[in-house]
């Protein structure tokens, strides 16, 4: 038999179940600009019929429903939106950082402009040229000198500049180290609790938000894929589960450790998280890039097939190899490019200075020169563009810079057809032609070997602007060379920008699609919170309208006759 007073517990059931949805509409509210946020709704269920199912259940006719009941409090979220997120803000993070380290090397190399190092070689040329016209003039040797010491001192700017910021590049790997170990320290508490929770059917929706603001972190560091792990005992089916976090390489395979997915943070709790480890060699760069786990068991990564992300752009760009000769990296390629310039240009200019001779003075004749440049620091392990230095002769004196050639008349019978025979060769072997200026027997005793109005070495220097020389693999003269170097630089420059905007297009749609399902809109919120109030107005009234009825069957009935 029904009971007298079933109307009222199934209107006191739809009160409380639309004061949960009020409540959860209000959190909602409260939470509108909360980062990270995921709005939540209440999943009404309807309550067991009555009769209930069962041998002994009474016989009535069909069966009578008992009103609604509040299952759960689950997130409205979709998991395949954050996968394309994280997919794409992982990208964002390589471009992104790449693009800013070649931005950096951008402004540092300045070029076009009045300042750069292709400015200053050419005025440098000019400078010559205008020694070759009046070579005796100390005006124009003093900005020859200048000039060089301006070439020089670019070069040294340029190197201090980008091992300036090279450095700074290792601390932001080390930061960056930091925050991808300590996303997996809070990723794997988070987990931990979870796994603890939902056992006993309890859902834990400001866990799961923070998982997923870890998460959309992490991806940005390293690229990563995220697997939902169910939770044992009886988890409510809204339960969403723990994370388990792999490793995995730009196309979307996990790195494998043993022929097992190297697993960053285990959701099922059976393995220990790791920590990422980076190792800086001796010579100062990243010769290693590993995953150690609690018990010290290390899990090493190839250099050449690190995840993408931000950590490897930090990488790339301050340089990584398994040994000193074989470092790469976009500012250890760009520091070899003008060592290997600064060295070239400098042994050229010194090479065809010593083919000339000095300034002779009032009470000096003229002698072959020395160097223009000096390097020798180099022989300490000072690279060629920070050892770059005008030469301590050249800053004494001016005369010291050799503008006149040789006076061929000079020459003891037969020299000079020797010393065309050297010059002729291709390559110039141009120790061998200094060996042969400075050898005693090479000019005749008490003739002047150069003309003090003699610009024709200064001409020979100037020439060297249009030489071609060889840059290890490449040959080139030194303006063209330059110009390639910036080029690519440029080029590389364009392609991790255009590669930004790209992935953060593509990320700002995904985003978009992603909070318009999950974030908090104010104005629906509004809407469900006058939807909820009506119903639970309308369950207030029934329960007041089955308390008449009741009162009627109460006080009402047994007075008839009285």
């Amino acid at each position: 038999m029904l009971s007298t007073f079933h109307g009222l517990e199934t209107a006191r059931r739809a009160m409380m179940t639309q004061q949960s949805a009020l409540h959860t509409t209000g959190h909602n509210i409260a939470n509108a600009n909360t980062e990270g946020y995921t709005r939540q709704r209440v999943n009404f269920e309807q309550t067991e019929s009555y009769p209930g199912i069962g041998k002994n259940s009474p016989r009535v006719p069909g069966n009578l429903g008992t009103g609604v009941q509040a299952g759960s409090v689950q997130r409205v979220r979709e998991q395949f939106l954050d996968v394309q997120y994280r997919n794409e803000t992982n990208k964002v993070g390589y471009w992104e950082s790449r693009n800013d380290a070649l931005t950096k090397m951008e402004d540092i190399l300045n070029e076009p402009s009045e300042q750069g190092l292709n400015r200053q070689i050419d005025m440098f040329w000019t400078s010559l040229q205008d020694l070759n016209v009046d070579p005796e003039d100390s005006g124009a040797r003093s900005v020859v000198r200048q000039r060089a010491m301006a070439v020089a001192e670019t070069f040294n700017f340029l190197h201090d500049s980008i091992s300036a910021i090279r450095n700074d590049y290792k601390n932001e790997i080390e930061v960056a180290q930091k925050e991808v170990n300590s996303i997996l320290n809070q990723l794997d508490t988070v987990n931990e609790q979870i796994r603890k929770t939902e056992p006993h059917g309890r859902v834990t929706n400001d866990l799961y938000d923070e998982q997923d603001r870890l998460l959309d972190q992490l991806s940005k560091m390293v690229n990563i894929q995220v697997q939902r792990e169910k939770s044992d005992g009886q988890p409510n089916p809204a339960a969403e589960g723990a994370v388990t976090v792999t490793l995995i390489d730009d196309q979307g395979n996990p790195y494998s450790v043993n022929g097992e997915p190297l697993k960053l943070v285990d959701g099922t709790g059976a393995e220990a998280r790791k920590q990422m480890t980076i190792t800086f060699d001796q010579a100062n760069f990243v010769s290693e890039f590993s995953f150690v786990d609690q018990n010290g068991t290390g899990h090493k990564v190839e250099l050449d097939a690190m995840p993408r992300g931000e950590m490897k752009a930090l990488i790339q760009t301050y340089g990584y190899g398994e040994d000193a000769n074989g470092v790469t990296g976009i500012y250890p390629d760009m520091m070899n490019e003008l060592n290997n310039m600064a060295e070239v240009f400098a042994t050229e200019m010194n090479n065809m200075h010593k083919t000339g001779f000095t300034l002779a003075g009032s009470n000096s004749s003229a002698n072959v020169a020395g160097n223009l440049f000096d390097l020798t620091a180099t022989d300490n392990g000072v690279e060629a563009a920070k050892a770059m230095k005008l030469d301590a002769a050249i800053l004494s004196s001016l005369n010291n810079i050799a503008a006149s050639g040789v006076n061929v008349n000079a020459f003891a019978p037969g020299k000079f057809e020797e010393y065309q025979a050297l010059l002729s060769e291709n390559p110039v072997n141009y120790d061998g032609v200094h060996d042969f200026l400075d050898a005693n027997d090479t000019f005749i005793p008490g003739v002047q070997k150069a003309f003090a109005g003699d610009g024709s070495n200064a001409k020979r220097l100037a020439d060297v602007k249009d030489a071609t020389l060889t840059f290890a693999n490449d040959s080139a003269t030194i303006s063209s060379y330059y110009q390639g170097v910036i080029g690519d630089m440029a080029v590389s420059t364009q392609e991790a920008a255009r590669m930004l905007n790209s992935s953060a297009s593509l990320q700002d749609s995904v985003d978009y699609r992603r909070n318009s399902v999950s974030n908090v809109s104010l104005d629906e919120e509004m809407t469900m919170m006058i939807q909820y109030q009506h119903a639970y107005n309308a369950a207030a009234r029934n329960i007041t309208m089955v308390d008449e009825m009741l009162d009627r069957i109460i006080n009402g009935m047994g007075v008839v006759g009285r």
